[in-house]
């Protein structure tokens, strides 16, 4: 019985749907603790290149992320090098979707400038301050909002064009 009870467990696991809302408010509290990221971690790793390419970009932000939970220079350039080809992958199968492009800044944002990922924040920055305004998803809007006003990596003066 326990062991019919394990199989079925494992199999429901492995048949859910991730959901895009869900994957964005977790991914909202990624920098609160290891154990968040860990979370979303393990949540997004079934997750493949044939999947939707923004939850490829999460799977590859998330990933990235995790590098600062490794132990040793090795292991944390892997885990960074593989999430940061996740997300680039993502960008290039939909280079014009304002999520992906959002995930890439916040990444490149907050990775440490040694690493040198930081070559597009000015053209991902432009780019989702042009579309905002085109987006029709309210939960994406919010998402992109909640994002550049909780940030510190953002002046108040483009802040205060999403105040409104």
């Amino acid at each position: 019985m326990n062991k019919f009870l394990i199989l079925f467990t494992s199999l429901s696991l492995f048949f859910v749907k991730i959901d895009l809302n869900t994957v964005r408010l977790d991914y909202k509290t990624v920098t609160q603790s290891n154990a968040n990221v860990l979370v979303l971690y393990n949540k997004l790793k079934k997750v493949t290149k044939a999947d939707k390419k923004v939850l490829v970009a999460y799977k590859g932000a998330v990933t990235a992320l995790m590098a600062k939970q490794q132990k040793g220079v090795k292991a944390k350039k892997t885990f960074f090098k593989n999430g940061v080809s996740l997300l680039e992958y993502a960008l290039k199968g939909n280079p014009n979707n304002i999520e992906i492009r959002l995930i890439r800044l916040s990444v490149q944002q907050n990775s440490p400038k040694i690493l040198k990922y930081n070559k597009q924040i000015l053209e991902d920055k432009a780019f989702v301050f042009k579309h905002y305004k085109s987006v029709k998803s309210t939960s994406l809007k919010n998402f992109i909002k909640g994002y550049i006003l909780q940030s510190d990596k953002f002046s108040e003066e483009e802040k205060a064009l999403f105040k409104s």
